[in-house]
């Protein structure tokens, strides 16, 4: 991989340089044995850990939600605030197991459009907990849905009328009364505990009816409590929990609407870029993100390369932005891949909300939402890439939408790239780091330290790909890479180094 922080214009968050992270494999889940064919129902379409990190959940391309839960807090007794209490930099080895999963969204077929709605899970987003009770959203091109999963306890009746001992093989208990000394009833009642009426002169047998006891067995619930549909004419691309906690945002490629959690009848549509004629459209919206502590602002990104911060408290309908984020354009470098690969596929606000990390398909990019005249650092992921842009447009790899993610501390940021392989740079003033690892469970898979410069000059680049023949190759460094295997999914844990990458149907977790 081409150099590390190539391109890199001032320091992201001051104080010392951060030493690099050695980063160990933990754990994978749904990894193939060898020759085993992947279901494309499997494939792994979104990743997200909960604000406290004890949970994470996955959805994939057959629409399904896979919950895990964090026990290597609750099996040595640790306990959350003493956790936090803990320096960041302390290595702990993270452990998840299992929890539950369940079917979020089914295939649809929109017959006025005559339009297919896959069930793939675009994204999913986690909302506060309240009683227990995990709650999340989740949502494919068309149709948000809001879970809450409980555990419950299981309740089984324990007494039953029938007395075993006094019915006949056939089951009838009427005729063991015969066969009894203590006549018993149809109901299972025994005569021998008569209830006196309010006249004394008359028994009636005592009704002894079934015993409903909770057991101390659980068992897992998924149940939908809302389903917010008919609100995008086009596919939802993104949604994002606002900080109030009653709202969140859904948006498409011309608009961004605004929910609250408890209507699903009713959304504000906050902003819309379609313009009147769409021969005129040039840009569409690509992700949208609430600002993570003040619930009036959001950003979105375009197909431009262009970040927006709006102020909800400026209008009603937030067509004009508050700022503006986009890196000016070197004068002679247009070409027609330009606006393609400056598509921004993904956007994430720093936990402290003062900087916005955006990737792009060649670099990630740190900005500063108080300096907008360009980003504050920008890492090169495909720069090796450049050469190939044609071939990778005519096997549509040039559209491949990456994710994005940051460290809870603000030091590092991390993003996919092909070969199942991910990038880790330290965005720290002053900091190198710039590490590749292959999301695998081999111990003696990729882990190189890159320079921050390119090694070698893109002239010595392998030859470029050509339609039909075999996707792999070598980059500058001489790692091979493959088109077909690509990590295009990951988040990192919100107040530890551990990072969850997706890799096709299986789920690595890596420590550090």
């Amino acid at each position: 991989m081409n150099g590390g922080g190539e391109g890199l214009a001032a320091p992201a968050t001051s104080g010392a340089a951060v030493s690099p992270l050695e980063w160990k494999f933990s754990q994978v889940f749904g990894e193939r044995t060898a020759g085993e064919e992947v279901q494309e129902v499997d494939i792994i379409s979104a990743i997200e850990f909960d604000r406290t990190g004890d949970h994470l959940a996955t959805g994939d391309r057959g629409g399904r939600v896979v919950l895990f839960e964090r026990t290597d807090i609750k099996d040595h007794g640790g306990h959350r605030r003493d956790l936090e209490r803990m320096d960041y930099s302390i290595s702990r080895h993270p452990e998840f197991r299992y929890k539950t999963e369940f079917q979020s969204h089914e295939p649809e077929f929109d017959y006025l459009k005559s339009l297919e709605i896959e069930e793939k899970i675009n994204k999913i987003r986690w909302c506060q907990t309240a009683n227990g009770a995990l709650f999340l959203l989740s949502t494919n091109d068309k149709t948000i849905k809001y879970w809450k999963v409980q555990e419950k306890k299981v309740k089984k009746v324990c007494e039953m009328n029938v007395d075993a001992s006094k019915s006949m093989e056939n089951g009838s208990v009427a005729s063991s009364m015969s066969a009894s000394s203590k006549p018993y009833l149809a109901n299972g009642a025994c005569k021998e505990s008569p209830i006196s009426s309010p006249s004394n002169d008359t028994s009636f047998p005592s009704l002894h009816l079934p015993v409903v006891v909770t057991s101390q067995e659980t068992s897992l619930v998924a149940r939908c409590r809302r389903v917010y549909t008919h609100a995008h004419d086009y596919h939802i691309n993104s949604i994002s929990n606002n900080s109030d906690g009653e709202t969140f945002i859904s948006a498409d490629d011309l608009r961004i609407n605004l929910w609250n959690l408890e209507i699903s009848n009713q959304s504000f549509n906050i902003v819309d870029v379609k313009p009147a004629n769409m021969e005129d459209l040039t840009e569409v919206i690509t992700c949208a993100e609430f600002h993570p502590t003040h619930c009036n602002m959001l950003a979105y990104s375009s197909s431009k390369g262009s970040i927006r911060l709006i102020d909800l408290r400026q209008s009603a309908l937030c067509d004009t932005h508050s700022k503006l984020f986009e890196e000016q354009e070197a004068p002679g470098s247009r070409s027609f891949f330009t606006e393609i690969i400056a598509s921004i596929s993904d956007i994430k606000f720093a936990k402290n909300g003062r900087h916005i990390l955006s990737r792009d398909y060649m670099s990630l990019k740190l900005w500063d939402i108080n300096m907008d005249s360009g980003p504050v650092a920008t890492f090169q992921v495909h720069e090796y890439l450049r050469p190939k842009l044609c071939d990778l447009y005519e096997n549509d790899s040039i559209f491949d939408k990456f994710e994005c993610c940051l460290s809870g501390d603000g030091h590092r940021v991390a993003t996919g790239s092909y070969s199942n392989l991910f990038r880790v740079f330290g965005c720290s003033e002053g900091s190198t780091e710039a590490t590749t690892l292959e999301a695998s469970k081999n111990p003696m898979r990729r882990q190189v330290q890159m320079p921050a410069r390119p090694s070698r000059s893109l002239g010595s680049l392998p030859r470029v790909l050509r339609r039909g023949a075999d996707n792999s190759g070598a980059d500058a460094n001489g790692n091979s890479f493959d088109f077909t295997t690509k990590l295009l999914h990951l988040a990192w844990h919100p107040s530890e180094n551990s990072i969850a990458c997706a890799a096709s149907n299986s789920l690595y977790m890596y420590y550090a």
